[in-house]
């Protein structure tokens, strides 16, 4: 009996001791994509904040150029230095975190040696949320679509990609869909403005109304076709003609586009086709985005058109700075036009942008391209209100050429 006993317990610690074996947590793995570099910049007119912003950029930008995740970058006609810029930063933009070891300054130059970690997903880390002012998207054929039904597609698919703009916590979105960018649809994106001397109307839309971005596009194609030829006069004709907006094909086509609000700069351009088949038509009572729409066989293709067009958007624009204007300058202090709703906090520092030189003509003065921005010190927020910001600057706006208008941006 003991023997038997004995042998049981032998043969559950063996089983035991295979167990542990086989489940043995493995050691922690080694952080992969964390690097230490150092960068630098030049401290130019006592702005040291700047220069430690810029040193610690620079720092990263080190970092990406050594780290094995894919760093993407876009090229596009910028139309600004502040956009240029813009572009530089998404080159350095997929940071999961950053911590500074040492910094110092010397003989003019500021040093920032820093640990910085990269996403392996090479997405971005969103702070704000940046606003975007939404446009009507009219119609290249307005005859496409039949007085029976619905008058509401002009203004409601950039209503709608707006909402799920703003659902996703992202943005903040701007309603002016009574107001359409193109007066010749077909010609959409050029918006037909010739002036070389005045500012584009997409970037004074974007300045009454704070935005950052502007959406637009137009409706290429919602033209329905018949598998039969309809020919023939009198009644019998009228209704085969009409069976064709009840029953049959209809191609669908739309534009989207986004536009930056601080330079008029065109950043996003896609096209969207799809085909609905069967009963094509949508009531008049049906408004984009209800459950009517949705359940109707084009209106089911263009819900989808919107929501690719939402996702398209976010992950175009997720990596690009927060951006927006100074609204008002009383003393040593600094008002910019954005505050809680953009998630901004006590403590936050933007890197300002002031005015280097007047309005920039090309081309012989036939192409307006904005005012030259460049950095000129950090803005360090010190109270913060529902819509408006407050802050201070290293040195008196005055002495650096600081001016309303000019442009705060994050890092």
């Amino acid at each position: 009996m003991m023997t038997l006993l004995f042998r049981l317990a032998a043969l559950g610690a063996l089983i035991s001791t295979s167990s542990c074996a086989t489940f043995t947590t493995p050691p922690a793995a080694t952080p992969q994509n964390i690097v230490t570099v150092e960068g630098q910049a030049a401290v130019h007119n006592g702005a040291v904040l700047l220069a430690k912003k810029q040193a610690l950029q620079d720092a990263i930008r080190v970092a990406s150029q050594q780290s094995s995740v894919a760093v993407h970058s876009q090229s596009t006609m910028n139309n600004s230095n502040q956009l240029l810029d813009s572009m530089t930063m998404r080159s350095a933009a997929a940071v999961s975190n950053t911590k500074v070891l040492r910094e110092w300054e010397a003989g003019g130059i500021y040093h920032v040696k820093a640990m910085v970690e990269l996403s392996p997903t090479g997405m971005c880390q969103q702070t704000y949320r940046k606003r975007i002012l939404a446009t009507a998207f009219p119609r290249v054929a307005a005859e496409q679509i039949s007085d029976y039904e619905t008058n509401d597609l002009d203004n409601g698919i950039s209503r709608e990609i707006n909402n799920l703009l703003m659902e996703s916590g992202q943005f903040i979105g701007v309603n002016a869909t009574n107001i359409a960018l193109y007066p010749r649809p077909d010609l959409a994106p050029d918006t037909q403005e010739r002036d070389p001397y005045q500012t584009p109307k997409i970037v004074k839309m974007a300045g009454k109304a704070g935005a950052q971005f502007v959406l637009s596009g137009v409706i290429r194609d919602l033209k329905i076709a018949s598998d039969e030829y309809m020919q023939g006069s009198g009644f019998g004709a009228l209704v085969d003609s009409w069976e064709r907006h009840i029953s049959g094909k209809r191609n669908i086509g739309i534009d989207v586009y986004v536009h930056d609000g601080m330079s008029g700069a065109l950043l996003l351009q896609r096209r969207y086709v799809d085909k609905s088949e069967g009963n094509v038509f949508i009531p008049a009572s049906y408004t984009v985005g209800s459950d009517g729409f949705r359940t109707t066989e084009t209106g089911k293709k263009i819900t989808e058109i919107i929501n690719k067009a939402s996702n398209d958007i976010q992950q175009a624009l997720t990596c690009y700075p927060f951006v927006t204007r100074i609204a008002d300058i009383k003393g040593d202090k600094i008002f910019i036009d954005a505050g809680a709703q953009e998630k901004l906090n006590v403590g936050d520092q933007l890197i300002v942008y002031g005015t280097a030189s007047e309005g920039l003509h090309l081309e012989g003065g036939s192409s307006f391209v904005t005012n030259d921005r460049q950095p000129v010190s950090v803005l360090t927020i010190q109270s913060v209100t529902p819509r408006y910001a407050i802050g201070s600057i290293e040195e008196p706006a005055s002495k650096l050429g600081i001016r309303v208008g000019d442009w705060v941006r994050s890092q």
